[in-house]
């Protein structure tokens, strides 16, 4: 077999869109599977610092997020409720929601994330509150503080 040479100053040139083609596809891949953390959080709720608070090891099996505002508000699935006692339905729709997964209410975890100017009486009052309906556990939310 006879290798013929290439003229000189000839120019050889690649395709690449089939290199391009799978770095979008690698990017779409793994915005899938980037962890969407940041959707239980609510812009209206700014988390205190604390210098205790550690990243849960395991996330809770059936999270329930309530968000307490500046104002005392409390913000479930994007609905503000104003009183504290409005949020009974609220809970008691997250119960019956347990209930038909064959759940107990003691399986749920209660997150809440208080803004770090909301009083501390409001997140006590929804703490009773929630244990009136029967839940149980409780994990509060705030920011690491990592002493820079």
């Amino acid at each position: 077999m006879r290798i013929r040479r290439d003229r000189v100053g000839e120019i050889h040139e690649g395709d690449l869109t089939p290199m391009i083609d799978m770095t979008f596809q690698l990017i779409a891949f793994f915005m899938v599977l980037i962890n969407f953390t940041q959707t239980e959080q609510d812009d209206r709720v700014k988390l205190p610092d604390s210098t205790l608070a550690k990243p849960p090891e395991n996330p809770p099996d059936f999270p329930i997020t309530l968000h307490v505002t500046r104002t005392g508000s409390v913000v479930i699935g994007g609905q503000e409720i104003l009183e504290l006692n409005a949020l009974k339905p609220y809970l008691a729709n997250e119960a019956t929601t347990l209930e038909l997964q064959n759940k107990a209410t003691a399986d749920a975890t209660i997150i809440i994330r208080a803004h770090q100017d909301a009083a501390t009486g409001k997140v006590q009052e929804l703490i009773r509150l929630c244990q009136e309906s029967n839940f149980e556990k409780f994990a509060l939310r705030a920011k690491e503080d990592v002493g820079n």
